[in-house]
């Protein structure tokens, strides 16, 4: 399945602006005061986009997601521990891994949790070009499909290195572009009770916590964290079902909320 990209979202506000500059005018020049017009959502004035890094929301929920760029070790480990807690989570899976764990991303699939694009090589996106963005989506996308049936929504860039161009570019393919709002840091080999003590310290409803499915300490840890969540009333779901429904925006802050 071929993915084709729309742009031109910077020509409509500019278009948009200039509507506006015209109107104000029209109406000075026959006596007419300017009626208030509806703000601009804050990413458009600043002029900068920004990916998804939590989201305002009145659910009592929080996102779980495991990136997976290496290795295997403790997938089926954590995908257990996902079903003995009922938790819904995203895997962001890159080719490169695809290629090595085929099985175990049909796995991830038939448990029923997202899948995510994560590119094809793992590259610093802010270092391609439009042409190399473009390749590394869909043929991301394509192998996810192929491999699992699942068609992705979101994405996360490698290393979460974006500029708005990445962020437009990833819209304008019909993708989410998602970071992360607590980082368990388990890809530095932290302790199970570094990661937990991290992960729970100032979690809250909307957040979006970055693991890796292979990070050493990672399924050690989980339980815990699960626990504590639901402890504390925190349904733990994927990120598409914390994601706003209907019309909404990223601030420039990258929090989600509804227009």
């Amino acid at each position: 399945m071929k993915v084709f990209c729309l742009r031109g979202r910077a020509a409509k506000i500019t278009a948009a602006a200039g509507a506006i500059l015209l109107l104000f005018a029209l109406m000075l020049i026959f006596g007419q005061q300017p009626q208030p017009v509806a703000a601009v959502p804050a990413e458009a004035a600043a002029g900068r986009l920004v990916p998804v890094y939590e989201v305002a929301t009145e659910k009592q929920a929080v996102a779980i997601s495991f990136d997976a760029s290496w290795g295997a070790e403790y997938t089926v480990q954590i995908l257990d521990i996902l079903d003995t807690y009922e938790a819904g989570a995203t895997f962001f899976l890159v080719n490169i891994w695809l290629e090595d764990y085929p099985d175990m991303a049909r796995e991830i699939a038939a448990r029923g949790h997202e899948i995510g694009l994560h590119s094809v090589s793992h590259p610093h996106f802010t270092e391609l070009n439009d042409e190399q963005i473009l390749a590394e989506l869909q043929d991301n996308y394509q192998m996810i499909a192929d491999l699992t049936g699942h068609l992705p929504k979101l994405f996360r860039p490698p290393f979460g290195d974006y500029n708005s161009h990445v962020v437009e570019m990833v819209n304008s393919c019909g993708y989410q572009c998602i970071q992360w709002s607590i980082d368990s840091l388990d890809w530095q080999d932290l302790s199970a009770a570094e990661i937990t003590k991290r992960v729970l310290k100032d979690i809250h409803a909307g957040d979006i916590v970055l693991f890796h499915n292979n990070g050493l300490h990672t399924a050690e840890a989980l339980p815990g964290i699960l626990e504590e969540l639901g402890q504390r009333r925190l349904s733990v779901v994927g990120v598409s079902d914390l994601l706003l429904p209907g019309e909404c925006y990223t601030d420039v802050n990258g929090v989600q909320r509804p227009k």
